[in-house]
């Protein structure tokens, strides 16, 4: 394990695998390094890439600031940037996408950006997130209510109930609990998208670089939209669906779509 400090002083948490251009990799709600796909699909694209992984502050072997702000999450990438060397690409799933979007039309010096479905509610073909949800979470974490903010999120995500009770008896629980109280971070995030209101054109429009915006052939049809809707305001973007896959996406199915867009070999649209 290694560790940048970010502006603020937080350390933030990093692993390097493989060999070649750089390559940054952003996870999303309640993953880390040691729980989340970011290690399978690290491994996925070693052979062609220098991979970084991190843990995104307040998770895993990071460290955290006594208040939060999007801001900073802008600046842990900006050091990992500025460790790897500089002009990286980057990859940001689900949250992770949106802060790969704001960091990149802040000025973060990225070659090509890859995201795959931002939970965009774009329409009413769900329903939408109100504006409480980010309060909501941060009174059941002040009442140390972990288990109930991982099953609120899991709610407002749309799992099934009965799969939010299957997942309090598996091992996995007691991870997702200990990274519950950055759940307001991926709120802090994603929360503006979510009220089934179109995408303001002009929010990213300084994302000037490639960008590949990837949804699941079997995701539900409110993400595949809101992945759609983005793909059609940035100004240089493809879109790509990986048949049979899920937000829950396979790095085996997307390592190679990823390896074929950062070293511009995919087609403008499949």
């Amino acid at each position: 394990m290694n560790t940048v400090i970010s502006r603020d002083g937080t350390a933030i948490a990093y692993e390097r695998v493989g060999d070649g251009p750089a390559v940054i990799l952003v996870d999303g709600a309640l993953c880390h390094r040691a729980s989340g796909p970011a290690r399978p699909l690290a491994a996925r694209l070693a052979e062609r890439f220098t991979v970084y992984a991190y843990d995104r502050r307040g998770r895993g072997d990071s460290g955290d600031a006594a208040t939060y702000a999007v801001q900073r999450e802008v600046e842990d990438l900006e050091a990992l940037v500025a460790e790897a060397g500089g002009r990286v690409h980057l990859y940001g799933i689900s949250s992770g996408a949106v802060l790969a979007l704001d960091a990149v039309a802040a000025g973060l010096d990225v070659d090509r950006l890859a995201v795959y479905e931002p939970p965009f509610v774009v329409d009413d073909s769900r329903a939408p997130i109100g504006p409480e949800y980010p309060e909501q979470l941060r009174a059941l974490l002040a009442a140390d209510r972990r288990a109930d903010a991982v099953r609120l999120f899991m709610r407002q995500v749309g799992l099934p109930r009965v799969i939010v009770a299957l997942m309090r008896v598996l091992p996995a629980w007691k991870q997702l609990k200990a990274v519950a109280h950055t759940l307001p971070y991926d709120a802090a995030l994603t929360v503006d998208f979510q009220r089934g209101t179109p995408l303001d054109p002009e929010r990213w429009s300084a994302v000037g670089v490639p960008v590949l915006v990837g949804c699941g052939g079997k995701s539900p049809a409110w993400m595949r939209t809101g992945t759609a809707a983005l793909a059609a305001l940035l100004p240089d973007a493809r879109s790509c669906v990986l048949p049979g896959q899920t937000h829950m996406v396979s790095p085996k199915a997307l390592g190679p779509v990823l390896s074929d867009f950062f070293t511009e070999r995919i087609p403008a649209a499949i």
